[in-house]
């Protein structure tokens, strides 16, 4: 579209928005002012069919059109789903055709006269979140239409929605107002930070509806806006500057860049100029937040969707703000145990919710590494996420009881369910107890076999488990982190405060950092040669794309050597496939100490290096690779997808391959007596070695240092007490020639002899 022709669309919306003010506000009936608003929105745009489809009892049915014969007003109806109208409804996105028969999903309704037709554009209109009717527009010539055109129909859905609300032909069914249950209900989810909670169910934000989009006056409009932003300002400075926020922690990141996003001049522009389409403060918010949502949610990248997280919990901030209202339970203040309920959090509205009272949260959304995960699993909040259609099956007030463990939410139990939740609590802290009280004592088998247990760790906030658990280190310290939660690449003085506290909290036991794992499904905005990829989880990450991006690995390498100086480093390398990659790692941390060398600093006192086995093909050159490292670390986790060639993350294969099956043990028992011939300890790292049944198998095989999860220490340490590891050892070798069911065959063993296996 050439610039005369922009500026002419430009015009348009504005024009469509004045007149449309004058429709709402007439006397006319609700269809008379559709009717009206289709001619409008035809003759603005300059096309020749304008069409207003509208949710009806779960239908969507032609309300009024401009060019389309009027017999099939009220006629022509369609499934959501059903035809290009439908599929708009149903995904919420516009659709923009040069030639709609040519789309796979195209209907034809004969009684509408659209067979002369090409092009079609159409948008969703959209009230609380949920998609209440179509608007469409079409014209005879194939032609695409200008984005701007697309902004101008979106920018009308707004209005529309006010309009079609007003004159009450909102379909309620679309909004979720009519709840699905009444009696007890079991919903599932996924369990972001594991635990359990009894308490009330409060919704975190009531939806702030937007009543009027057509302003009267821009200018004071946009007063409003600049006075909320600043409103908004001074709450999040007066929020970090609070002195729980003061202390060094996983915080530092998420909320310098949750603040970088209010002091975003762009943003304040963009709505701005929304504004200056007609549109009031409200609406203006509104539509920039809907146009984000839309942009960044077409990027599968995790980390889009954690900054689209962000992004909303400003926009819903500022909205409240502008109009004055209190919408946040945290606002309001809870004084009772409860279980919060939201879409998805920011991590600064968690933040402000009261601890004493804030049992657990339940998401729509979330992800085990957004933002607001790690900041509560540093408040200790258990959380679920990925349960569906809340609002519809929970009302506020209703008894909620949450099992992380089961990855369950239990709605308005039967009393029978609540006495076996208030016992499975009970039961829980009893074993905790019982955990606790073997931190002071060696993992130590029947038969006098050491057993090394360290653990894994990401956060500062995972640091105090080290003496709550007794754990002999951290052997696996995941640093990528720091580099998800940071809108740009972390500072290396901010690399090395992490690294040093780290250093510091674990004192005389031994630390291994694994190198920075970003890239495939863990993307940051920060690397540009990322792209969309078919398999992520084997595609450009880990190593591969730190030895790609040499300047990154530099700076990670300075931080670990400076937080080090005079101590132990060890440092693990990722996602290894070939000894060249381990080799090539490795000589950029030693030429970062000789440099340091060379400047007269002070640099760790000794580096050890090590491989992290996660691709199988390493296995087959260990003859190779093992002269090489001071130590070697298996990640069963990837290894384990990559041994059965199976998304461990697909909800139809998790549970499908076993850890103990033979091809596993095997593969496992291969490497460990190869990494013993060449004398070089082998740590097992990942989930395999957190559950006492899978971590028998291992110390079978020969393993003898596993690095789990802080809450699997205690039962793996109960289990190994118990554990006569020399007869596991030979009859494990026994059922392993004969090819025997090795889980059936353990459980069997247990029996037995009396070996403890928590949770069994």
């Amino acid at each position: 579209m050439n610039a005369p022709a922009r500026v002419s669309a430009g015009a348009a919306a504005r024009d469509i928005l004045r007149r449309l003010h004058d429709v709402m506000a007439s006397r006319s009936t609700a269809q008379a002012k559709l009717n009206r608003v289709v001619d409008i929105i035809a003759k603005s745009l300059t096309s020749e069919v304008c069409s207003i489809y509208l949710l009806r009892d779960g239908v969507l049915e032609l309300f009024a059109t401009h060019g389309l014969n009027q017999s099939a007003v009220h006629v022509t109806r369609l499934a959501v789903g059903e035809g290009l109208v439908g599929q708009i409804a149903e995904h919420r996105e516009p659709l923009n055709l040069a030639e709609a028969k040519a789309h796979p999903d195209f209907a034809y309704k004969p009684e509408t006269g659209e067979e002369i037709f090409h092009s079609f554009a159409g948008v969703p209109i959209i009230r609380q979140e949920a998609s209440v009717g179509v608007l469409c527009v079409q014209h005879a010539d194939p032609r695409q239409y200008e984005d701007i055109e697309i902004e101008a129909l979106q920018t009308v859905a707004m209005v529309l929605s006010e309009l079609i609300s007003a004159a009450g032909l909102i379909d309620k069914s679309a909004l979720g107002s009519v709840r699905a249950h009444e009696g007890p209900l079991r919903l599932d989810g996924m369990a972001l930070v594991d635990g359990v909670a009894r308490g009330r169910a409060v919704f975190h934000q009531p939806r702030v509806v937007v009543e009027h989009t057509v302003a009267e006056d821009v200018e004071v409009e946009k007063e409003r806006v600049v006075a909320a932003f600043d409103q908004m300002r001074r709450q999040i400075d007066a929020m970090l500057g609070k002195a729980e926020f003061a202390a060094p922690g996983d915080h530092d990141d998420i909320l310098e860049t949750y603040k970088m996003f209010a002091y975003d001049e762009g943003w304040i522009r963009r709505i701005t100029e929304a504004i200056d389409s007609g549109l009031t403060a409200e609406a203006a918010i509104e539509r920039v937040q809907m146009k984000t949502r839309a942009r960044l949610r077409g990027a599968r990248d995790a980390i889009f969707a954690e900054r689209l997280s962000d992004l909303d919990d400003l926009s819903n901030r500022l909205l409240r703000l502008v109009s004055g209202q209190i919408g946040t339970a945290a606002e309001m203040g809870i004084r009772r145990d409860t279980i919060l309920l939201a879409r998805n959090l920011g991590p600064a509205e968690l933040l402000e919710y009261d601890r004493r009272y804030l049992k657990g949260v339940v998401l729509e959304e979330g992800s085990a590494t957004s933002h607001v995960i790690i900041i509560a699993r540093a408040m200790g909040v258990p959380v679920l996420g990925q349960v569906k259609n809340i609002r519809a099956q929970i009302a506020e007030g209703d008894t909620l009881l949450l099992d992380g463990a089961r990855h369950t939410l239990f709605v308005r139990p039967a009393e029978a369910v609540t006495e076996q939740f208030t016992e499975q609590i009970a039961a829980r802290a009893r074993l905790q107890a019982e955990y606790a009280k073997l931190v002071g004592k060696p993992a130590e088998t029947v038969d006098g076999q050491r057993i090394s247990l360290f653990m894994n760790a990401g956060l500062r906030s995972d640091l105090p488990h080290l003496e709550a658990t007794g754990a002999d280190g951290i052997g696996l310290f995941r640093t990528e982190f720091q580099f998800l939660v940071s809108a740009t690449l972390p500072r290396r003085e901010r690399q090395t405060r992490l690294y040093e506290a780290v250093l510091a909290a674990a004192g005389e036991r031994p630390v291994t950092f694994r190198t920075v794992d970003i890239g495939g499904d863990k993307a940051v905005p920060y690397v540009s040669e990322q792209r969309r990829e078919e398999n992520p989880a084997m595609g450009y990450r880990a190593l591969r794309l730190a030895l790609g991006r040499e300047g990154l690995m530099k700076v990670q390498a300075r931080a670990l050597l400076d937080a080090a100086a005079g101590k132990t480093l060890n440092v693990m390398f990722p996602m290894v496939s070939e000894p060249w990659e381990f080799e090539a790692a490795r000589q950029i941390v030693e030429d970062q100490r000789r440099h340091l060398i060379d400047r007269g600093a002070d640099v760790p006192a000794q580096v050890n290096y090590g491989a992290m086995l996660e691709v199988p093909a390493l296995a087959e050159v260990l003859d190779t690779l093992l002269p090489m490292v001071d130590f070697l670390s298996i990640g069963t986790n990837d290894l384990v997808q990559f041994l059965f060639a199976s998304d461990r993350s697909h909800p139809k294969l998790a549970e499908r391959y076993d850890w103990l099956s033979l091809s596993v043990l095997r593969f496992l028992k291969r490497v460990v007596d190869a990494a013993d011939e060449a004398n070089v300890p082998v740590t097992v790292c990942g989930e395999m070695g957190g559950r006492p049944a899978a971590a028998m198998a291992l110390l079978a095989l020969g393993y003898r240092r596993l690095s789990i999860t802080p809450a699997g220490i205690g039962p793996v340490k109960a289990m190994i007490r118990t554990l006569d590891l020399a007869d596991l050892t030979e009859a494990m070798q026994g059922w392993m020639a004969a090819g025997r069911n090795i889980r059936a065959a353990l459980e069997g063993w247990v029996e037995m002899h009396g070996t403890v296996i928590p949770g069994r």
